[in-house]
């Protein structure tokens, strides 16, 4: 789980969000269309931020249901990216992959996208799923829904484009950490959902799972969940299961060498990959029980930051810089060798670099009371050879962390640019 990890609250200036759309409405009545209580939101003119959305729940009268900044929040499906990459963290996704049917090929394929983009530009606007809609969201707003599709290994052969196959999506090395259970990895079609609202959330995996029909079936399928919005008194850098601050070294959109490091540029061969990226996803079950026996100095030296705060343990704040320097009254360093956070360094890693988007999961408790639960690895980058193999070799080579973790599910997936209006997700690919 390398440092580089990602905040709960949303990129400024992220194009995937309309500021306008923040609103609040008095009174979600039963049966509203979702387009019909979007609109009365919009007619209220109410805005509030990350921090407010705490206030418009306190201030509604007893047995409102009004539609706060979070059910208001909207991603845009059309652009020069797909959306679910650089927008914050989302409270409820669920990842699935899709193996082709026996006999589909290109031609069922590229229906497929077709469908899957008409449905996911409705439902993230708000809408019915164009076929069959479960009414399950229907009187709740967008609530950032994001649904994002990838192309794996496998799927080239599949639909005989072999010769488009990027070199950047060859199969992941294996890892001295890597637990796999292979019928839970790869797959030939990827699809991340991710929602402020769990059955905003459901909704959008049932309707995809519906149109993928005779073409393909699930090969499988994980649910995972962060805070909600607004659940704290003011925006901070998400905790993962380990109680942990997950999310200080990150890569913004801000940053002047932030698109070169996750988007493929225009430029590259193959052309349909343009301004897409590499995504790389990994089911890591934290081993709680040993985690917890921990006292909390031995957990901060495993991380190399403070529990409470996320600082380094070189001093500061959660944004001040490590003092990889800095020795303690013993003479040892303040931050340990084998610390996590150190080990994650990109300065430390040729400037390999990641954008971190992951989601925790809990799918229950074994039966001799062991909680199976942990991290939804997912992180985005330009080439994961340049990106996550070189940081995942090196903690293969000494990370504390590893004793607590086991790598048990592995993908990883080719995602193409953003569909223009009028166009689907790889229709470059499929009909180019």
């Amino acid at each position: 789980m390398p440092d580089q990890t990602t905040s709960e609250t949303r990129a400024p200036g992220s194009p995937a969000h309309e500021p306008g759309n923040r609103g609040g409405s008095a009174g979600g009545a039963r049966g509203v269309s979702r387009r019909a209580l979007l609109g009365t939101a919009g007619a209220t003119g109410l805005a509030l931020g990350a921090a407010g959305a705490a206030v418009g729940y306190a201030s509604a009268p007893a047995g409102a249901a009004p539609l706060t900044s979070v059910g208001a929040g909207r991603a845009m499906f059309h652009g020069k990216h797909q959306p679910g990459i650089t927008e914050g963290l989302q409270a409820r996704g669920h990842l699935v992959a899709f193996d082709l049917a026996a006999g589909a090929g290109r031609k069922e394929a590229a229906a497929l996208l077709r469908r899957w983009s008409v449905t996911a530009g409705r439902l993230m606007a708000g809408e019915a799923a164009p076929h069959g809609d479960t009414g399950v969201a229907r009187d709740a707003g967008p609530s950032s829904l994001t649904i994002t599709f990838g192309f794996g290994h496998s799927f080239f052969g599949r639909t005989g484009l072999e010769k488009q196959r990027p070199a950047a999506l060859d199969p992941l090395p294996d890892f001295s950490s890597d637990r796999l259970d292979r019928a839970r990895s790869d797959g030939d079609l990827w699809v991340q959902i991710g929602a402020d609202d769990a059955l905003v959330a459901f909704n959008a995996l049932r309707a995809i799972q519906k149109d993928a029909g005779h073409a393909a079936r699930v090969r499988w399928q994980m649910n995972g969940f962060n805070r909600t919005p607004g659940a704290t008194a003011h925006p901070m850098t998400a905790r993962n299961l380990m109680g942990q601050i997950d999310g200080t070294r990150n890569p913004k959109p801000a940053d002047a060498d932030f698109d070169r490091r996750i988007f493929v540029p225009a430029s590259a061969e193959p052309a349909w990959m343009a301004n897409g990226s590499y995504a790389v996803v990994r089911r890591i079950r934290m081993l709680l029980d040993d985690w917890e026996a921990l006292s909390l100095s031995a957990q901060e030296a495993v991380i190399g930051r403070r529990k409470d705060t996320g600082a380094p343990l070189s001093g500061g704040d959660e944004t001040t810089p490590m003092d990889l320097e800095k020795t303690d009254a013993k003479g040892e360093p303040a931050v340990p060798i084998n610390a996590h956070a150190r080990i994650t360094r990109p300065d430390r890693n040729g400037g390999a670099a990641m954008l971190r988007r992951p989601f925790s999961y809990h799918d229950g408790i074994d039966q001799d009371g062991t909680p199976d639960a942990g991290l939804l690895f997912i992180c985005w980058q330009a080439d994961p050879l340049r990106g996550f193999v070189p940081v995942q070799r090196k903690l293969d080579r000494g990370d504390a962390l590893s004793r607590f973790i086991r790598h048990e599910a592995s993908g990883l997936f080719a995602v193409p640019g953003g569909a223009a209006e009028g166009e689907y997700v790889g229709q470059r690919l499929l009909e180019g």
